[in-house]
């Protein structure tokens, strides 16, 4: 299956449909727990963090981009790892996405190791290095190749330790499973017209592993899920320090 390119999902256009945005969001996050989108990212950031860190960080200090229901950053929050404690930073670059986050998880007002802000993956507001690990699910999609090779070098600006790529497998196979599971599951217009055309929109994880690693990375741990339908590829930097090492005595 070529590669849908240049179309566009409800998700890229307006958003004043609020009950329509929150009620897609809560689709996706059924997806992602349902389906195993978030254990993807977890196994990946644990593989991760046990193959750069020489030492436990605490705080692991992590940044989701384009986070949606904010799900993910909850599963990393709640979940044990290589890591003594973590905190997340989630991102997306529309505040009405953090809105209808909100309102689907009220609970994430109150926890501190979460912090939501409006932010573009394309540019991001952190200093080289601030923090250790950029994820990101479901974004890559999103974007041209030259566009990815831009965000993902953005994020290994930001990110000590390596990135955390999560996205859809493209196939035909993958997009009828996508349309049958989600006339099943959902009748939200969003879910339902945005989710297969994201399965057209996707790379291949070969494709992925070949932006990665033109954008300067070195994949180090890969998983895949259900029948192949998505997959997550963990990466460091090609020529970074080593964590914990300044840069000046290398």
């Amino acid at each position: 299956m070529r590669r849908l390119a240049h179309a566009r999902e409800l998700l890229d256009g307006p958003l004043s449909d609020a009950a329509a945005l929150e009620a897609n969001l809560r689709d996706l996050r059924r997806i992602n727990r349902r389906f195993g989108g978030a254990d993807l990212s977890l196994r990946a950031l644990r593989a991760l963090v046990r193959d750069v860190s020489k030492q436990d960080p605490d705080p692991l200090r992590v940044l989701d981009v384009g986070t949606g229901a904010a799900d993910i950053p909850l599963a990393f929050a709640t979940a044990r790892g290589p890591w003594r404690s973590i905190e997340v930073t989630a991102i997306d670059s529309r505040p009405e996405v953090l809105d209808a986050a909100r309102r689907l998880e009220p609970t994430l007002a109150g926890r501190p190791d979460i912090s939501l802000r409006v932010a573009d993956g394309r540019s991001l507001p952190f200093a080289d290095g601030e923090l250790d690990v950029a994820h990101a699910s479901l974004v890559l999609h999103h974007l041209d190749p030259d566009e990815a090779a831009w965000f993902l070098r953005e994020c290994g600006r930001v990110a000590r330790l390596g990135v955390v790529v999560n996205d859809l497998q493209r196939g035909a196979i993958h997009w009828l499973g996508a349309w049958l599971v989600l006339h099943v599951m959902t009748r939200n217009r969003f879910t339902l017209h945005d989710g297969p055309l994201s399965v057209r929109r996707a790379y291949t994880r070969a494709e992925a592993r070949k932006l990665l690693v033109g954008a300067g990375f070195r994949p180090v741990a890969e998983v895949g899920g259900l029948a192949g339908h998505r997959w997550a590829i963990a990466a460091t930097r090609v020529g970074a320090p080593a964590p914990g090492v300044p840069e000046t005595s290398r």
